[in-house]
């Protein structure tokens, strides 16, 4: 045992009450649930009080105060975008495009948490993130720090270093895509504790693909990619809004996770 480091033993009568807690109040991997608490609990009295939160709908992330993304641990914050498993996706995607040593922007970066599944998938990137929310900006740097990323406050590409004009590989963004309206339909914990800011996409879920997609040209190298995360319902607005820029465009998903994603590819005219 490392010293300093507090070991509680907790028995499965107690994980089971936990458990069973957590599924009446609607958490449908209750048991998965239980056992990280009890794995994360410092005392009887800290399990008691993180299972009263995640009963009344405070995100298990918040709880824990990470997110399993990609293999890693990313430290997540209260009011921060909680990382998806669905965007594991996106990070897939911009990890075959092979390009090891690349120079990577992400764009509505949250936690940080694509930009270090990146630089662990591709190795040695030369990493920019930004977001316009100061808390996911601490966050970031945060879970960023040991990478060496800079991390700045901003919108979308406004943010960045001047001298990565033209020179950016790839430049990701899971950016807000949730039709405004539609927000009140999402499960509790995320429409009653995550930032609308970091939800709201506009009218039609779509803004923010708009106004990526008429920046990107002016920051990536010739045959630099944007990859955008989207639904499967939008991407193909999306597909259209990245075609209209005058990049080459394809759009991709996968039915299990749930995911699909945009690429667009920029030109050497």
């Amino acid at each position: 045992m490392k010293s300093g480091e507090i070991i509680i033993n907790i028995d499965k009568e107690t994980e089971k009450a936990i458990a069973a807690k957590l599924r009446h109040a609607g958490c449908v991997f209750a048991e998965d649930e239980a056992r990280l608490l009890v794995t994360e609990a410092q005392s009887l009295e800290s399990l008691t009080e993180m299972a009263d939160r995640r009963a009344t709908g405070v995100p298990l992330e918040y709880v824990l105060g990470w997110a399993d993304f990609c293999g890693i641990r990313i430290a997540v914050e209260p009011g921060v975008f909680v990382p998806r498993r669905r965007t594991e996706f996106l990070v897939k995607q911009a990890a075959r495009l092979d390009m090891q040593g690349a120079v990577v922007a992400d764009i509505c970066c949250g936690t940080g948490a694509v930009g270090a599944a990146l630089d662990k998938a591709l190795g040695g990137i030369e990493l920019y993130a930004a977001d316009i929310d100061p808390h996911s900006v601490q966050c970031a740097r945060r879970n960023l720090a040991s990478i060496g990323a800079l991390v700045l406050e901003g919108d979308l590409c406004k943010p960045l270093p001047s001298v990565l004009r033209g020179r950016v590989d790839i430049l990701v963004a899971n950016a807000p895509y949730v039709p405004t309206r539609a927000i009140r339909l999402l499960p509790r914990e995320s429409r009653n504790h995550e930032s609308k800011a970091a939800l709201n996409g506009g009218i039609d879920g779509l803004d923010f693909h708009r106004r990526i997609a008429s920046e990107a040209c002016q920051w990536l190298a010739p045959l630099g990619h944007v990859i955008v995360e989207t639904s499967r319902k939008q991407a193909w607005q999306t597909f259209e809004i990245f075609a209209q820029h005058g990049l080459i465009t394809r759009a991709v998903h996968d039915s299990e996770l749930n995911a699909a994603a945009v690429i667009g590819t920029k030109p050497v005219l």
